[in-house]
């Protein structure tokens, strides 16, 4: 694959008007599918034929670094090419995570006027990759080790085989590693990324990429069975009764603007848990205690991620898998607003159902995305399907007026194009008041430089 050049461009231009709670669209930036990152060392082609630092998927989790700096978080990487279905296609992709520059500039050529004109321009640039290791041995399945592994150096990939097959799912050692949402620590120093293999909840320092600690989740959370693979009569699915649905684990996290806890939620319900009823966890960082709580979907097929407004509200977003990339219309995109104060612990309950109290949510979506961008002029169909990633950004004066940012991303699978129809990295940027989410209190993040970057 011809790399291509940095910066990247594509800023798309639309006009915004209100929106449920007073939330407006003000830009839309893209990075095309086809770039590569900052790695040169990963480029060698992945088992599918794919480039090993193929710039995609980097909505899977989006975190804000202070500034105009934001960490973009990819998947287990490039799976979408049929290859080997005992492996459901994944590759021995290097996880990493990328650090971007989101600077808004205003748009002099903005029309309030005319639909498809914007107040403010996006153009992505991507300042540095970060590749993720252990200092410790990993477990590796045959030919499933990295080349660039060193004697203390050994690198996460996306492989699914890449586990021992002898322990639960949640073995800390395992290489195999399906990154989904990440966080920044209040000194800048490290991240934390949720799993969907363990599940786990890693922290790595984001200088070097090297794992500092693990959050380990309740043997409830484990499946005691894994498999390379989801379906089959002998795949991960069948053979487990209890624990995390397979490709749909630790999918959001969430840290609290204090910076002293983690607040993860489950993409689907646990096996033994009744369908659309999820799990959140909590997690004091200093001492690991956790806490659960339940949460019941209310139209998405999944929760993707999860925002701390202040140390007990959140917002939580659901999705279905319909828009860009999957060849349908988007429909449900939406964001709840939740409320952890005073919500029962379930963590002794080994399963919740309709019976179980849940935490308090919003009777009506904070922001449906969907209708918000179809507003703006943008087709459904245009709509990526995995609206993944969700941050407050920085603060914006516009006419005078404070405004606080939210930014949204998506994964897009790693594939440049679907039918022939382009399928970029999208960067989808809303402001709102004060008087939209009064208890917001923004997360503040020290000053944190990178020296290079190709890092790890």
């Amino acid at each position: 694959m011809t790399k291509k050049i940095l910066p990247f461009l594509i800023p798309l231009l639309a006009c915004a008007p209100l929106a449920q709670a007073n939330v407006d669209l003000v830009a839309v930036g893209k990075v095309d599918g086809g770039y590569q990152d900052l790695s040169p060392r990963t480029a060698t082609a992945l088992e599918n034929g794919v480039a090993g630092n193929i710039l995609g998927g980097v909505g899977s989790g989006l975190a804000y670094a202070g500034g105009n700096t934001f960490i973009a978080l990819p998947d287990r990487g490039p799976n979408a090419v049929a290859y080997n279905p005992v492996l459901d296609d994944t590759t021995s992709y290097i996880n990493r995570f990328h650090t971007f520059n989101l600077a808004l500039a205003v748009n002099p050529s903005y029309d309030a006027l005319a639909v498809g004109s914007m107040p403010y321009i996006l153009s992505p640039q991507l300042t540095a990759t970060t590749l993720l290791s252990n200092g410790q041995p990993l477990t590796y399945a045959l030919n499933g080790a990295p080349a660039l592994n060193t004697t203390s150096k050994y690198y996460y990939t996306g492989r699914s085989d890449n586990f021992n097959p002898t322990r639960k799912s949640t073995n800390p050692f395992n290489a195999r590693l399906d990154p989904e949402a990440v966080r920044v620590a209040k000194d800048g120093k490290s991240v934390f990324i949720s799993d969907e293999y363990g599940p786990y909840i890693y922290q790595f320092n984001r200088t070097s990429g090297r794992l500092m600690k693990t959050f380990k989740l309740p043997n409830r959370f484990a499946v005691a069975n894994p498999r390379s693979y989801e379906s089959g009569p002998d795949g991960e699915i069948a053979a487990n009764t209890s624990g995390r649905t397979a490709n749909k684990g630790m999918e959001g996290l969430a840290i609290t603007p204090d910076g002293t806890t983690l607040v993860g939620i489950m993409q689907a319900n646990l096996l033994q848990d009744t369908k659309k009823y999820l799990r959140i966890v909590t997690i004091d960082i200093a001492s690991g205690t956790m806490h659960e709580y339940a949460y019941k979907l209310t139209d998405g097929s999944g929760a993707s991620d999860i925002v701390a407004i202040n140390d007990h509200e959140f917002l939580v977003d659901e999705r279905d898998g319909k828009g860009l990339g999957d060849g349908s219309a988007a429909v449900v995109k939406k964001l709840y607003k939740i409320d952890l104060a005073g919500a029962t612990d379930v963590s002794g309950v080994a399963t919740i159902d309709a019976t179980t109290p849940l935490v308090t949510k919003s009777a009506s979506p904070f922001l449906d995305v969907v209708a918000e961008l179809v507003a703006n002029g943008i087709s459904a169909t245009e709509i990526p399907a995995k609206i993944e990633g969700i941050a407050f950004g920085p603060d914006l004066v516009v006419n005078g007026v404070t405004k606080h940012t939210l930014f949204i991303a998506n994964d897009n699978d790693f594939l440049p194009s679907v039918g022939g129809v382009a399928n970029p990295n999208q960067f989808f940027v809303f402001t709102f008041e004060d008087a939209d989410l009064p208890n917001l209190t923004p997360q503040t993040v020290a000053p944190f430089a990178l020296d290079k970057n190709d890092r790890g």
